[in-house]
């Protein structure tokens, strides 16, 4: 049987190898891909983010566990931090959310972001499309969890939930330019710590008098108010269909994933083949024979005619 037709049919062993091969760029998982496509647009993809020590992942399993309640079948791709020294990554999510493994329509996978920025993985999305493909209903990514200004979550999700946690008033005001704008549900996490309530009125009054995006108070350790949360994701997935807004998110969602793989063509093409190319192009800028637009400009020249060559062959790791 072939990978396509074992990832539709729920293999979990053919849906892990193929994540594997997606995070590694392999060209026979790029080529399985392609076959999924066709077979997704059905699940809706949520982020959460936030900064470190909110509770993101205690969050998304109380969540997985209200959802799972309602019948939905869940996968969660939960991003850890890569080491741009070892290139390892502490990839400790489905330990936090081991209660959930013996649940068969509940998929769990970490994976380290390689590379990425925003706090998410250039596989991310490839990953979601699988999930997509094999009956989810609901993918949930939960980023890293750096600074809070990368807003690339909100660009590949239909629905985007911001953690906050009681203390952060300066903080906030660091990131109204960034995510703040961006988010479509607040969520301030350990509610029993004093402080909460006056941040709850300060994410309302932040949207001044229209407000449009839920603030919602949660204990997600003890499961308290994480109903209401998932209440309101599925409720804003039913006003982005009912308004029209959820075709032109996704539309934007796939010229951001069309991007993100140009980039990767080049990327890989220059790690490929290029290496010593580059090094004797940054040896000419650095004795003024050249500049670094007009270099930029001479490798990307090379990198389309390697791909030519190739036919394509040097795919990006989404």
């Amino acid at each position: 049987m072939e990978v396509t037709e074992r990832v539709l049919a729920g293999n979990i062993r053919a849906i892990a190898r193929l994540m594997t091969d997606l995070e590694c760029g392999r060209p026979s998982a790029l080529k399985a891909l392609r076959e999924l496509y066709p077979h997704t647009g059905r699940a809706h993809i949520v982020g959460v983010t936030g900064a470190p020590g909110v509770g993101k992942s205690t969050l998304i399993d109380s969540m997985t566990r209200s959802l799972r309640r309602r019948g939905m079948k869940i996968g969660i791709l939960a991003i850890d931090p890569t080491s741009p020294f070892t290139g390892g990554a502490l990839l400790g999510d489905r330990v936090r959310m081991e209660k959930h493994n013996t649940d068969p329509d509940v998929f769990i996978r970490s994976l380290g972001t390689r590379g990425g920025v925003g706090g998410l993985s250039r596989a991310a999305l490839s990953m979601a499309h699988v999930l997509d493909a094999m009956g989810k209903d609901m993918v949930i990514i939960e980023t890293v969890g750096i600074g809070q200004a990368e807003i690339d979550i909100t660009k590949m999700t239909d629905t985007s939930v911001l953690v906050l946690v009681p203390g952060m008033g300066d903080t906030i005001q660091l990131m109204k330019a960034g995510i703040l704008e961006a988010a479509d549900i607040f969520v301030v996490n350990k509610c029993r710590q004093d402080g909460a309530e006056a941040l709850r009125i300060e994410l309302e009054s932040m949207q001044g008098h229209d407000r449009t995006r839920p603030v919602l108070l949660t204990e997600s350790s003890a499961n308290q108010g994480t109903d209401e949360v998932v209440e309101q994701i599925i409720q804003h997935r039913r006003d982005l269909e009912a308004s029209g807004e959820m075709a032109e998110r996704r539309r934007k969602r796939v010229i951001y994933e069309l991007m993100s793989n140009v980039e990767g063509v080049v990327r890989n093409t220059i790690e490929a083949d290029m290496k010593d190319e580059v090094e004797r192009l940054a040896t000419d800028i650095l004795k003024k024979k050249t500049d670094p637009s007009t270099a930029a400009a001479e490798v990307l020249a090379r990198v389309l005619s390697h791909v030519e060559r190739a036919g394509g062959g040097n795919a990006a790791r989404s």
